[in-house]
């Protein structure tokens, strides 16, 4: 006999894949502890549990995959034959339909690029308190991306207008905004992605007390303290429009002490996300306003929202106060964590989709 863990372990089913299943009368296990309610696995499930995980890979529908498993065993495959060709033929008709839709959108990209100007602009000269630029830089650095192919989110945007200078960083998962003042600068917009090695030399400059000038010229921004300077040459690429990603306040508001919060997701119950490779913590916020880490016996609850449990280890991190509001609003909505004192410094976490 297997336990759960030993099955997860040996088929490539997660745990909560695993009771996901058995639920649904899928894949039950051979016996379950009535008093601890454990599950065990004969030897035999092994086999079945592979298959599972296999045309669960492929994207079978839940219907046929009953089948599927109800028929293989078998001396008769003629069934499963045709499930199986009958799947291929919807994912080759589904991603024959992607493509085409996808050319349809390239193409009215390329109008787009023609008609859009940049929000750049020929020279700006403005200034900024050191701390207030290292305090927004160390809010946002945490969400910038390092993914080769998505060069447009690989700096930190600095979105500059009025007196405000908007630091941006997301990685499609995570998205961070910080506010400053900046002096100097008239109404215009001005928007530039500093490169994430560049933006942490202007990190590393904006140590101490005083104030530091930004420069943009063209596609150059240098950053001076004093005698000293880190300049480069911005990303070459739009970044996406960042303000229509914030979310509205959330239905969920709970004020959290920093410290103990990060003890309890540290310690607390996690489950795994559908590739088996990063921890969840599985969140909601009672009636009195009190997050709290759901276990699996929590299943019913409709607003439970589960996250990324280092990804908001991160946030909380970047967050640099004692006290920060998290906000639920749904389990398919972000989750975005508040300075209490600061409302225009943020991030927002995307859910990630619960099985069961």
């Amino acid at each position: 006999m297997r336990s759960i863990g030993e099955m997860a372990r040996d088929s490539g089913l997660g745990v909560s894949a695993l009771r996901f299943y058995d639920r649904a009368g899928v894949l039950v296990p051979a016996w379950v502890d009535p008093v601890s309610g454990y599950r065990w696995y004969a030897p035999g499930q092994l086999e079945e549990a592979r298959l599972l995980a296999r045309v669960r890979r492929a994207g079978m529908p839940l219907a046929d995959i009953r089948l599927v498993l109800a028929s293989w065993s078998g001396t008769d495959t003629d069934l499963v034959r045709k499930l199986l060709t009958a799947h291929l033929r919807r994912l080759e008709q589904g991603l024959s339909a992607a493509r085409g839709e996808f050319s349809a959108l390239r193409a009215l990209l390329d109008q787009r690029e023609n008609l859009m100007t940049s929000l750049r602009v020929a020279a700006v000269r403005l200034t900024i308190a050191a701390p207030e630029l290292a305090a927004a830089l160390d809010t946002v650095r945490f969400a910038a991306s390092t993914d080769p192919e998505l060069p447009m989110l690989g700096g930190i945007l600095f979105d500059i207008e009025g007196e405000n200078l908007h630091a941006v960083a997301t990685d499609r998962y995570r998205l961070a905004v910080a506010r400053t003042a900046v002096d100097g600068h008239d109404e215009s917009r001005v928007q530039v992605i500093v490169p994430t090695p560049l933006a942490d030399a202007m990190r590393a400059l904006a140590h101490g007390e005083g104030s530091v000038r930004l420069s943009l010229d063209g596609d150059r921004v240098t950053l001076e303290a004093g005698d000293r300077q880190a300049a480069g040459q911005c990303l070459d690429h739009d970044f996406p429009d960042y303000r229509r990603l914030l979310p509205q306040a959330g239905e969920h508001r709970a004020l959290v002490e920093v410290a103990d919060f990060r003890e309890a997701l540290e310690t607390g119950p996690v489950r795994r996300d559908e590739t088996g490779t990063h921890d969840l913590s599985v969140l909601t916020v009672t009636d009195d306003g009190t997050v709290v880490l759901c276990a699996d016996g929590d299943a019913d609850d409709p607003d439970r929202v589960a996250v990324n449990r280092e990804f908001l280890l991160d946030a909380l991190a970047a967050g640099a106060r004692d006290r920060l509001v998290l906000e639920l609003t749904a389990p398919t909505a972000p989750i975005a964590i508040r300075r209490p004192d600061d409302e225009g410094s943020f991030s927002i976490l995307m859910p990630v989709r619960l099985e069961d």
